[in-house]
């Protein structure tokens, strides 16, 4: 009986869980080719300032999309949002599927990561795809997972669990932003088993199956993961497409929705504080928006 009354309570406490109303870190934001015209600097920064994102991590096809953000000094401040740039391997949409053997994908990220931007030096690697995990074995995607180690980049994967292993195995001592936790719905016993091997891999939740139940709540699996092991998720928007811009707000939206559920404690941990943690940005150092965010 007791058991019961206490999972009723649950129930209750679910049921008038109040969304999450801190800040955004958005781990995972795409300025691609496609979208900048459509999407000018002035809308995308709107958009982000009124979903209450502070930081976000910027790579995008070309580079050009992540410079243009990390250009715009005057803009970021005024909206409140840190840029923090990384480095995409994609020149063009050809590349994507040859990467880690093409000797110019390494020679391009040497130059990109030698020139810099004004928010500052590229603060990692990615995010790039392995459709067949064996070419995480390739040239390029070793000496890329070496050369982020060695210079303490973090690097953004769309990989499955087994290119985990082959990647951590070229450089153990790299940070993984491991894009969706798992491309395919990785079980989540299996990342539990990878959370517990390598301790700098972290799991970002945008398109992550089974992470929310049919009512659009936690999964129970889920709830129990984030709430155990908070330090360990991020979340992104992933704006490949552009209509990921279109419902950009309605995306963060839901985070907040189900970060509701959570802790208070772990929900800003995994909204905000792992991300401002990983790139060094106090909450003294954010930029202030004009206008106040949700």
């Amino acid at each position: 009986m007791r058991g019961l009354v206490f999972l009723l309570a649950m129930a209750a406490a679910l049921a008038h869980a109040a969304p999450y109303e801190g800040p955004l870190f958005d781990a995972h934001l795409h300025y691609n080719e496609e979208a900048r015209t459509p999407y000018p600097l002035p809308e995308v920064l709107a958009r982000m300032q009124r979903a209450g994102v502070r930081a976000i991590v910027a790579n995008s096809r070309p580079n050009t999309g992540t410079r243009d953000l990390a250009s715009a000094l005057d803009a970021t401040r005024a909206a409140g949002v840190s840029v923090v740039p990384f480095v995409r391997l994609y020149r063009n949409r050809a590349d994507y599927n040859g990467w880690f053997a093409d000797e110019s994908i390494h020679a391009m990220v040497l130059d990109e990561l030698a020139r810099g931007t004004p928010a500052g030096p590229f603060r990692g690697i990615g995010e790039f795809h392995l459709y067949d995990s064996a070419n995480a074995d390739g040239p390029v995607a070793r000496r890329l997972m070496q050369l982020a180690a060695e210079r303490g980049l973090v690097v953004l994967a769309h990989v499955d669990d087994d290119a985990i292993d082959r990647l951590m195995a070229h450089a153990p001592a790299a940070t993984i932003i491991w894009a969706h936790t798992g491309i395919g719905g990785t079980p989540i016993e299996r990342v539990r088993q990878l959370l517990a091997r390598y301790p700098k891999l972290r799991g970002e939740l945008s398109y992550r199956p089974g992470l929310l139940a049919a009512d659009g709540r936690l999964s129970p699996a889920w709830r129990a993961l984030l709430s155990e092991q908070p330090e360990r998720f991020l979340i992104g928007s992933d704006t490949w497409i552009n209509a990921r811009w279109d419902g950009y707000e309605a995306l963060m939206a839901e985070y907040r929705a189900w970060l509701g559920e959570l802790p208070p404690a772990a929900a800003r941990r995994i909204a905000w504080e792992n991300g401002a943690a990983m790139f060094g940005l106090m909450p003294t150092s954010l930029p202030s928006p004009d206008a106040p965010t949700r």
